[in-house]
């Protein structure tokens, strides 16, 4: 386990809110690497995924660094804008 991974676990068995946040957090960086990721691996930039959407590229960027509240709607429409499909699961 890394220093950094250390450190996490033990900020949250003492810090309650910390915890919580950190999970939440985590989970919003997370879809938005994922989106990112995806979006270079089609090999396209930000701007080109834009169009392919209908929308600006700071809506994209937004989506990419800040996913919190995105729609279920919104991933389906870059999925498939990227040429893959969405898949959603509850573990």
């Amino acid at each position: 386990m890394s220093d950094l991974n250390k450190y996490v676990q033990e900020r949250k068995k003492r810090d309650k809110a910390f915890a919580e946040g950190y999970d939440e957090g985590y989970e919003q960086f997370k879809i938005g690497a994922v989106l990112k990721q995806a979006r270079e691996t089609a090999g396209l930039t930000q701007e080109e995924l834009a169009r392919r959407l209908n929308t600006k590229k700071t809506a994209i960027s937004r989506i990419e660094n800040h996913a919190e509240d995105i729609k279920l709607s919104t991933l389906e429409k870059v999925a498939h804008a990227l040429g893959r499909k969405l898949e959603v699961k509850i573990a």
